[in-house]
Formats: C-alpha cells, structure tokens, sequence
C-alpha cells in the first residue's frame, strides 16, 4: 500500500468533531474546542487498458504524482487495487486535502520542475500505447464527525469501499446526520475502522455519501459486520421515521493494498 506519513496536526477523536486543547488566562485553566476543517477527498478510479503499462503508471503515481501533490498541501496520498482479478483491472487513489484551496491550487502542476522531470517517461507515453481507458475523480467533503481522513493501518488487508445512494440530496443528509449523531459511534464500538466518510460533492452517483473501512482481512470483516448488526443501538435508531428512506441503493467494493 504506497501512502504517506500523515496525518498533521493534532489528533481527533472519531464523532466528536472537534479537539480540546488546554490553555490558561489570568491563572486560570481553561479549555477551548476548536472544530478542525472538515478536509476534501479525491477518490481516483484508472481503468487500465487492455495491455497497458500499469507499472509505468504506478511509479508517476508514486515518484512523481505523491510527492508533487505533497508539496502542494496534499495531506494523504495511497494506492489501492480491486480484491481478485476483476477485468478491466481497476487502480483506486484516494488523495485527502486540508480544504477545498488547497486542492484547487494542486490541479496545476506546471511549474513544479521536480514533477515535470519524473513525469517524464509518463508524459512521453505514445498514443498507439496507452494505460488506461479513462479515469474518474469524485470530490468528497468528510463528515463533521470525522473531518480528517486517517491513514490505513499497516496490516489492514482488506479495504471496503461502500457507496450509499440516496432517492434525493434530503436523504443523503439525513443519512449523513444519521452517521454523525450514531452511527459513527457505533462503528468504533463493533470494530468497525473508518478511514474517512465523505459526501459525495462531485462524481457520478450523485446524491451519494461515500466511506471507507479497513480489516485484517474478509474474516474480521464479517464478524465485525455482524457486531453492528446486533447492536442494540443501531436496532433502536434504524427504525426512527426521521432516517426512513435515507438509502435507497448501496454500491459495495473490495479493495487490497496496492
């Protein structure tokens, strides 16, 4: 799994949406909650092309890709492959930003001399040869409950992409309140591990909130799947008429480190 070292700053506890930090005025003790920024996800997907150089691709990603988006202010960068042998092959990066400037200005990447030299055996790819068919990008906002994306633990094997469609953008927010005031909570309490969830602000199946687990492996993943189904919070809280109707179609993929 290529990914970088971050996060920065400080800590958040997941569905708290916010630090406290401790400070003193006139010898007293005081503290103060800060929300951080609640960061925007790209979520990649390259379709390879039959044939196509997927090596060749996989090192602009990480020798030139990563560390130019780095630069710029990118918080995190990692690679993942589809569990199996799915046909075409499939290349999923997720790239997490402080904020939505920071993003904006990563989409130029002219005068960054570093990357234009080790773009360049990617940059010199002939038409007659090419990688992938298309890529699509999705911009994500992460929720207030989790506002900062983490990075995957170094033995999570298996990755579970999950995308939740909703009949309208009002659903799509109640289902999101639903995450922040509950589900968020339960998840840490199942051992269910996140490693970001995201409204879907841009990409193809909007209105849609997308998010993302990490597991050992597809055992713990159903057991720990099984944990959330027999909570009894969630059997209490999936049956409140304000969250009826929030998901009306779920999109499922597996995913491996790449």
């Amino acid at each position: 799994m290529e990914r970088r070292k971050f996060i920065r700053g400080v800590p958040i506890a997941i569905g708290t949406g916010a630090v406290a930090l401790a400070g003193s005025k006139v010898g007293l003790a005081a503290t103060h909650t800060i929300a951080p920024e609640q960061e925007v996800i790209e979520w990649r997907v390259y379709e390879m092309n039959f044939g196509g150089d997927q090596g060749l691709l996989t090192r602009y990603l990480t020798d030139a890709l990563e560390p130019a988006l780095d630069r710029k202010g990118a918080t995190q960068f990692v690679q993942f492959k589809e569990y199996g042998d799915p046909n075409p092959a499939k290349l999923h990066v997720m790239i997490s930003y402080p904020d939505a400037a920071t993003y904006l200005a990563a989409q130029d990447l002219t005068e960054d001399q570093e990357f234009t030299t080790a773009a360049a055996d990617y940059d010199a790819l002939k038409a007659e040869k090419p990688i992938f068919t298309r890529y699509s990008s999705w911009l994500l906002k992460a929720f207030s409950g989790m506002p900062q994306s983490v990075t995957p633990d170094a033995e999570s094997g298996l990755l579970e992409l999950r995308i939740y469609e909703g009949y309208s953008e009002d659903a799509v927010r109640r289902k999101i309140g639903m995450f922040n005031d509950h589900e968020l909570t339960i998840f840490d309490n199942t051992g269910l591990k996140p490693v970001f969830f995201g409204d879907m602000i841009a990409g193809p199946y909007r209105p849609a909130l997308v998010y993302l687990l990490q597991f050992p492996n597809m055992d713990t993943r159903n057991e720990n799947w099984g944990k959330f189904g027999a909570d009894p919070t969630w059997n209490e809280i999936k049956g409140m008429d304000k969250y009826a109707d929030s998901v009306s179609n779920i999109r499922r993929t597996f995913l491996v480190p790449a």
